[in-house]
């Protein structure tokens, strides 16, 4: 049959896309009060990052959603204010939201969060 495809014959970042779109998109009502997203952005092409992106922000005004990710394209898509650092230490992990006040001369100078993540200025990372 024409045109029709079954799901071996799709990308791994296709499947991705498809089931992240319908977790995302499903009616208000069926989702969830809290969606935890782990690194969501494998295998996805860079412009379906962007539209990951908006779609988390739309369900965010309603949902709480967590997502981790190491992804700077990803990271891109947010303020600081959405973006809670976790670094590990001797006693485990420290959680810290980023402070967007001292981020402001960075983010002025057309630094994007991602390119302040890759630079180690925000934690995150292996010293």
């Amino acid at each position: 049959m024409r045109g029709c495809f079954n799901a071996s014959q799709l990308s791994d970042g296709t499947l991705r896309f498809i089931c992240l779109t319908a977790l995302l998109l499903q009616p208000a009502e069926l989702q969830p009060a809290t969606m935890i997203i782990d690194e969501p952005e494998l295998g996805l092409h860079p412009y379906a990052i962007t539209l990951l992106t908006e779609m988390i922000h739309q369900v965010s005004l309603n949902r709480q959603v967590i997502v981790s990710t190491q992804s700077v394209e990803l990271l891109n898509g947010f303020e600081p204010q959405d973006i809670i650092v976790v670094d590990r230490n001797h006693n485990g992990s420290e959680f810290r939201r980023l402070d967007a006040d001292a981020l402001e001369f960075w983010l002025k100078e057309d630094y994007a969060l991602g390119d302040l993540w890759k630079m180690n200025l925000i934690g995150g990372r292996l010293s």
